[in-house]
């Protein structure tokens, strides 16, 4: 009988889904984290998967490099950036069931608000103190749990921009906030050589996603796409609240 790596095989999953994420479906890579998280520490989750964000950015940022909004960026990067400074600030205050509540309510939240709100009549244009404002808990979120995806898509998807303009500007957005990332992780939780191997062989399978990601965004109908994720990432976000709350006694 053959045995299964089941940590090994949920990090493959996760490197997957950041491919996919960084492919241009931005809300997949949420599944990352918590999939992980279900093995090992979020804290550690994050720290593994950061090395394949920004690896795959480099492939990401090349395939959307003629396709963004530049008004956005210049309003999410620099409040991104201040968002993960709260971020690292605050990250050694926080356990490892806040951490798995914190990102499973993101995904609640994210799914609620997908589900229930109804979309305005009209398009919004950019807007300075809502993007700082969304940018920087993106900014935030994306540092604890690279789970920025969702308060991107509240500022961005009202402006209802051409998909490829909303999947590039998310994809070199993130691409930014990955890199500035690089120095608090290390600041934070040093790595080790172990952390850097066990992130190196998950590089062909965010790759791989990667390029599955780009291809997908132009051809799956995003309305069938985004109804099987987001059951997904709820059902997930539910297991990691439950975990927090048998933590607590609750």
């Amino acid at each position: 009988m053959i045995a299964i790596d089941t940590p090994f095989l949920m990090a493959s999953l996760a490197a997957l889904l950041v491919g996919l994420s960084k492919g241009g479906l931005p809300t997949i890579g949420m599944l990352g984290v918590p999939i992980l998280s279900l093995v090992m520490p979020p804290m550690q989750a994050v720290v593994i998967l950061l090395p394949i964000y920004v690896i795959s950015d480099l492939v990401s940022v090349w395939l959307y490099r003629k396709h963004f909004s530049a008004i956005n960026l210049k309003i999410l990067v620099p409040a991104g950036i201040f968002g993960i400074f709260i971020g690292w600030l605050t990250a050694s205050y926080t356990s490892v069931a806040a951490t798995k509540l914190l990102i499973g309510g993101i995904g609640v939240g994210f799914c609620l608000n997908t589900w229930l709100r109804k979309a305005p009549a009209q398009a919004h244009g950019p807007d300075l103190p809502r993007g700082i404002f969304w940018g920087a808990l993106a900014g935030f979120t994306s540092f604890i749990s690279h789970a920025g995806a969702p308060p991107f898509q509240v500022y961005v998807l009202p402006q209802r921009l051409p998909k490829m303009v909303f999947a590039g500007t998310a994809t070199l957005l993130f691409a930014v906030l990955n890199a500035v990332k690089i120095l608090p992780y290390q600041l934070l939780q040093p790595y080790s050589m172990d952390d850097l191997y066990k992130a190196s062989v998950l590089i062909p399978a965010a790759l791989l996603g990667t390029v599955a990601g780009a291809y997908l965004t132009k051809k799956i109908a995003d309305v069938w796409f985004y109804r099987c994720l987001q059951i997904g990432l709820f059902l997930i976000s539910l297991k990691l609240i439950a975990d927090a709350a048998s933590a607590w006694g609750l």
